[in-house]
Parts: C-alpha cells; sequence; structure tokens
C-alpha cells in the first residue's frame, strides 16, 4: 500500500524542485521536464504527488529556454491523460513547440481548435489544417478565416471531412488563387455552382495573361471570355446531379449570366433539364406545371410561359421553334436529328428572317453553334475512320 503524502509534503517536493530549477542548466531542466511529463502519464501516483507533478510541469511552461518547454511537449502531446491546460497552453507557443500539440495531442477538441485558429497565426491554422483528422465544423472555421496558403494545406488533408457548402465557400473567397482551384476542380464532391464560378476564374485569369492581350483586340477578349464560359458551364450543367440543378441555375441568375443566348446555348446543346430548371426560376412557376407545358404545351402555351420570364418578345418565338424542334427529335429518337437542333433551326429561320435586330443576332449566335457542331461531327468522323484503317 502506498503512503498518502501530507500537503506540507507536497509543497516540500515542489518547492525542492523550483529551487533546482533556478540554477539548473537548461538541457539538465529540460531532461527533467521529460522524465517528470512521462512519469505523470506512466507512473502510479499518489492524488498528492499527481497535483505536484501538474504544478512543476506548469511552471516549466515559463521557463526561458524552449528547450524545456519542447521537452514538455513531446512527453504529453500523444497521450489523452496529459493535462488538457497545459496542452493548450503549449499549442500557443512558438511554432516548434506549438507543432508537437497542435498536429498530435488528442485532448484538444474542435472547439479548442476552432478558438486556436480564429486567435492564432498562419503557422497555427496551417498546423491544424494539417491534423491527421478535420471534423467538418472545423473544416468549416478554417476556410472562413485562413488565407489561400493555410487552404491549400486543408484541401490536401485526405483527413480532412469537408462539407460541400464549405467547398463553396472556399470557391468565393480563394476562387481566384490558382493553387486553391486546381485542388477544388480535381474533387468530384464540389457542387456544380461552386465549379462554375471556377471556371469563371480560369478564363478571366487567361484574358489576363500577357501574351493574350499584346496578340488580341480588348473587345475580342472579352468575346472569348463569354464563349468559353458559357460552353464551360454547359459542360457542367450536362454532369450536374438533378439536385445541384436548382443551385447552379440560382448561381447563374444572381451572377448575371442566365441570359438569353446562354439560354438558347443550352437548348440548343441539348442541355434540356438545365433550361427547364431555368425557366422554374425566372417564371416561378411550379416545376411540374412548367416541364409540362415544355413537353406538351401548344405554340402560344409555351410563348406565354417563356416571356413570364422577362424573355423579349421578339425572342420567344426563336425559342419556342428550338423547342419544337427539340421535341419531333425525341419522338423521333434519331441521334443525327438531336444532334442538329441549331442548324435545323437557322434553316428554318433562313427563309424568313426575323425583322429584329435582337433576334438576328441570337440567331447569328446559333449558327456559330451549328459550325461548332458541324466540325466536331467531321472530327469525330475521321476519328472514327482512322480507327478502322488502323
Amino acid at each position: 500500500m502506498g503512503t498518502r503524502l501530507h500537503p506540507l509534503g507536497l509543497e516540500l517536493i515542489v518547492e525542492t524542485f523550483l529551487r533546482w530549477v533556478e540554477t539548473a542548466r537548461a538541457g539538465d531542466r529540460a531532461r527533467a521536464a521529460n522524465a517528470l511529463a512521462r512519469a505523470f502519464l506512466r507512473s502510479t501516483m499518489a492524488v498528492e504527488e499527481r497535483r505536484a507533478a501538474k504544478v512543476a510541469m506548469t511552471y516549466l511552461l515559463d521557463d526561458p529556454s524552449p528547450r524545456v518547454r519542447l521537452a514538455l511537449a513531446e512527453a504529453l502531446s500523444d497521450s489523452p491523460e496529459a493535462p488538457r491546460a497545459l496542452m493548450i497552453s503549449l499549442a500557443e507557443d512558438q511554432p516548434e513547440i506549438a507543432s508537437q500539440v497542435i498536429l498530435r495531442s488528442p485532448v484538444l477538441g474542435e472547439s479548442d481548435l476552432v478558438d486556436l485558429a480564429g486567435r492564432g497565426s498562419t503557422a497555427a491554422r496551417m498546423l491544424i489544417a494539417a491534423r491527421p483528422r478535420i471534423g467538418r465544423g472545423l473544416a468549416a472555421a478554417l476556410a472562413e478565416i485562413g488565407d489561400a496558403e493555410e487552404t491549400v494545406v486543408l484541401l490536401e488533408n485526405p483527413a480532412a471531412e469537408i462539407a460541400r457548402f464549405t467547398l463553396k465557400r472556399i470557391a468565393e473567397r480563394h476562387g481566384s488563387d490558382e493553387n486553391v482551384r486546381a485542388l477544388l476542380l480535381d474533387r468530384d464532391d464540389l457542387p456544380a455552382d461552386a465549379r462554375q464560378m471556377l471556371v469563371q476564374h480560369v478564363t478571366e485569369a487567361l484574358a489576363s495573361f500577357g501574351l493574350v492581350r499584346a496578340a488580341v483586340d480588348s473587345r475580342r477578349i472579352e468575346h472569348l471570355i463569354r464563349e468559353a464560359g458559357a460552353s464551360a458551364t454547359i459542360t457542367i450543367a450536362a454532369n450536374v446531379l438533378p439536385d445541384e440543378l436548382p443551385a447552379l441555375v440560382e448561381h447563374l441568375r444572381d451572377t448575371g449570366r442566365l441570359t438569353p443566348a446562354f439560354l438558347m446555348h443550352a437548348l440548343c446543346s441539348g442541355r434540356t433539364d438545365f433550361f427547364a430548371a431555368g425557366m422554374v426560376s425566372l417564371s416561378g412557376i411550379e416545376e411540374r406545371r412548367v416541364r409540362s407545358i415544355l413537353a406538351t404545351g401548344r405554340f402560344h402555351a409555351v410563348r406565354a410561359l417563356l416571356e413570364t420570364t422577362g424573355l423579349p418578345r421578339e425572342l420567344s418565338p426563336i425559342f419556342v421553334e428550338a423547342i419544337m424542334l427539340w421535341r419531333t427529335a425525341i419522338r423521333a429518337a434519331c441521334g443525327s436529328e438531336m444532334e442538329s437542333i441549331s442548324a435545323r433551326l437557322i434553316e428554318h429561320y433562313r427563309k424568313a428572317p426575323p425583322e429584329s435586330e435582337a433576334a438576328r443576332a441570337l440567331l447569328d449566335m446559333v449558327e456559330k453553334l451549328a459550325i461548332i457542331d458541324q466540325r466536331r461531327l467531321a472530327r469525330d468522323y475521321a476519328t472514327g475512320l482512322a480507327l478502322t484503317a488502323a
């Protein structure tokens, strides 16, 4: 049986240790700190002895030598039994010491780490972002306050649980940073609206490239940006999950990109689900009713629906005609018909061109899409022949 230590014995032990610390060399103090911490974790101590050890270790937090504090951190960092107050203090020490605790200590909970990230340095936040386990709440906090460099560490951490809304927030805050952008675009769980936002950053970055600006007229650059952004967004819409469509549509609407030209691009490209989602958002009409009108409504019913979205009256007949062409193509279930909606729409209006300048501009865009389709089909055909010949 162990003997209980009298309080006076406790005071004597602590007093003796503190007197020794006053004169001992830094190396000796560091070894003593490490031994004391290991004894605290591994030895069978009476309650009073543990209290004495904890008081002595707490005193060592103010030791002028970082070697002493590092020795404490190294001995305590892996243990769930380490005194919480000591670990929080060591986590706010200089980087070499703090790194031991922040990266390893199971004593630090999510709320501790969130607080530490909020009041800590860039180095501290990068260490937190590299921990072997990051919960969604901590990831959200780091995404909200961290700079681009810190966010890269978080995104590169395979053990970090990052919610989709947090990924979107990262895209909003750091989408202009190429490293963040690359890591986000490489993720399968990136929301479609965030992906579109990043694509826009890519096109703008390319347009600002010195060589491009020297070689291409500024108005032409703006046109190329719009076309590249639209094409990339249409591609995103083709692969988006149905439950993500409304968010993508709302993002495009909020950023002023859900224009008649873009909607026609989507329609001619076969993104009919996306087009329908756009009509629901812009019209405010129930989705089932919108889809019913688009699928079976007569000319005037479809036109009325389109015009409730704010589509100009001189443009609505072109959209109705494109929708009717899609219906015919779907009923025929013919791939070649479905791939040539833009060409068929141009052929329809070639016989009787519209008088409106806005309508003619829209058809000019459709014709460009038709040309792109023809060139793509020609390339596919040539590739097929080459493979057959091989």
